[in-house]
């Protein structure tokens, strides 16, 4: 996962909202999104190869996602990224218990950031920086770098998030005194579902001088720097949408890509999450 936006108990009518793409190689093998048959409560595609995940969550609602960070090469012996998903989906522990206990074991994996959410807490951790941090109610932004660092491509997706709200609270009059002020009705599922990926799917390069330096050379920070990667070899292979809302809705929406950029499949879910126990 290279690219995501999450809005945290902020929004009218929902809990969280995820929007985010996940950039690879093309020919690394990958199964879509569906309940896994080993775990038939993990919902997520999966990455064939090593077995993880970017992106996954489970019928409780709980939800994790990682990114890698842009530096450094993995040093043979190091655990997959993508099993942090996966360990966190298998136990039960809290987003921030969780992720407390990675940073003792940050050193076995190269560069990441890794997103937890239980259904209450949002935590946030990177092997780069420094100890995890609970996220308190908002929007935040993620991509190879520290969270809401301003890249082009987050700044881009954090403004057209932006707009979508505008449009929300125009369209909403109990939401008119601000984002999520007095959790009203906000919009349909199949409207924002719609939205975000239409946003996930912008491909507008950055200028040149906007480009952050990473140490992988101009022409790439190029290639890098929109929010939708196109390319033969290298690009965004999904965009992943996820809606809770303030009844305990849940919506997933997957869109997968091939190398051309066309819609190779969607895959869409929607449940209710169980309620609080008697």
């Amino acid at each position: 996962m290279c690219l995501l936006l999450v809005a945290h108990d902020c929004c009218p009518g929902y809990r969280l909202l995820v929007a985010a793409n996940r950039d690879e190689f093309h020919d690394r093998p990958t199964a879509a999104a569906e309940w896994w048959a080993d775990r038939p409560d993990i919902l997520g595609g999966r990455d064939l190869e090593a077995g993880g995940t970017w992106l996954a969550l489970d019928r409780h609602g709980r939800f994790a996602t990682i990114t890698n960070v842009r530096a450094g090469r993995i040093a043979p012996g190091q655990r997959s990224r993508g099993l942090i998903v996966n360990d966190f989906l298998a136990g039960d522990d809290g987003a921030d218990a969780f992720t407390a206990t990675l940073a003792r074991d940050g050193a076995a994996y190269a560069g990441f950031n890794v997103l937890a959410y239980d259904g209450d807490s949002l935590s946030w951790y990177s092997n780069a920086a420094g100890a995890p941090r609970t996220l308190e109610r908002g929007i935040y932004t993620l991509s190879n770098a520290q969270l809401d660092t301003a890249w082009p491509k987050t700044e881009r997706l954090r403004a057209g998030f932006g707009r979508m709200l505008a449009e929300v609270s125009h369209a909403t009059p109990a939401a008119s005194a601000g984002v999520g002020a007095d959790r009203g009705p906000g919009a349909a599922p199949d409207d924002i579902v719609a939205t975000l990926l239409d946003l996930l799917r912008d491909d507008v390069a950055a200028h040149d001088h906007a480009l952050p330096d990473t140490g992988i050379g101009l022409a790439m920070e190029r290639v890098l720097s929109s929010i939708f990667i196109r390319g033969p070899h290298y690009g965004t292979r999904c965009s992943t949408v996820i809606l809770i809302d303030e009844h305990g809705q849940l919506t997933y929406h997957e869109r997968r890509y091939d190398r051309d950029a066309a819609i190779a499949g969607d895959t869409r879910i929607s449940f209710e999450l169980p309620g609080p126990a008697a």
